[in-house]
This record gives C-alpha cells, structure tokens and sequence, in this order.
C-alpha cells in the first residue's frame, strides 16, 4: 500500500542542492569559484528565500545517492528546488531523471560560466528540466536564481 500524497506541497519551502566538491568553496580554486565558503551560500540563499517569505533547507553531499533522496524527499515539502549539481551536471542522467520525476520547478545555477569552460563542461543534463539557468553569476546567482524561481512558482499559481 502507497503511503498517502498530500494534495500539494507546501508552498512555502525551498530545496537548496549543492552537488559534489562544493563543500569546498572558498578554497578549491578561488580563481574560478571565488572565496565564498558554502556557508556564504546558505546564508545568501537563505536571507533572499526569506525576502520572498520563503524557507529554505539546504543539501550539500559528495555522494550522488544522497542528493537523488533529497530531491524525492521534497515532491512531498517542497514548492522548488535550486541546485548547483557540481560536475554531476555533466554526468548523471540518473540526478537529471530524479528532478524530472518529482514535478517541481527547479533552478539551476553555477558560479562559473560552465559554457566559457573546457569542452566537457558545456553539456547539461539538468538543463532541459530546469526552468531557471543562472550561469556564471558567482555567489550572487544564487540569489538570482532563488528570485527567478519563486517568480516562476508565483506564476504557476
């Protein structure tokens, strides 16, 4: 027996997703991704989730498992998601049909601009599931992107 699906989820709460190697922020190549810590994009992300009158929860892991149980978590809690999925956006099908199969509007965002990068960069699977791109914005994207996405899910309203 299926567990019972609420009629809609909560409109009120964003998912924050940061994929593989974003923990280190503010030290992995700060020439490319800036000396913002993961931390400063929480609180970023949280304050600008707020100023719309939303909440925000927040993922970071290594380990792609856990980022796809995130996202399946939130079809029931969530009203969006925002995710930077790392260098799985180049690679995971697998993350890309979990976003799909949850029918919420998500936002993708990266600090750097994945399209100026190397060749294998420039492909993303999340890209056609996504109804918000903020692409090389830095840090401030994500701020962007969380904007754009409650615009589009005020719209849909």
């Amino acid at each position: 027996m299926s567990p019972a699906v609420p009629s809609s989820p909560a409109r009120g709460t964003l998912l924050l997703v940061n994929g593989p190697n974003l923990n280190l922020l503010g030290v992995r190549q700060p020439e490319i991704y800036g000396t913002e810590t993961l931390d400063d994009v929480e609180a970023l992300a949280t304050a600008s989730a707020a100023a719309r009158g939303f909440d925000l929860r927040s993922i970071q892991s290594n380990h792609e498992g856990v980022l796809i149980d995130a996202i399946h978590a939130a079809r029931l809690t969530c009203a969006g998601i925002v995710i930077n999925p790392g260098g799985l956006t180049h690679t995971s099908v697998v993350l890309r049909d979990a976003l799909s199969s949850v029918a919420l509007p998500v936002a993708e965002v990266h600090i750097s601009d994945i399209t100026e990068r190397e060749e294998f960069r420039h492909h993303s699977y999340v890209r056609d599931v996504a109804v918000v791109h903020v692409i090389g914005q830095g840090v401030a994207g994500y701020g962007r992107a969380i904007d754009l996405l409650i615009d589009a899910i005020e719209a849909a309203d």
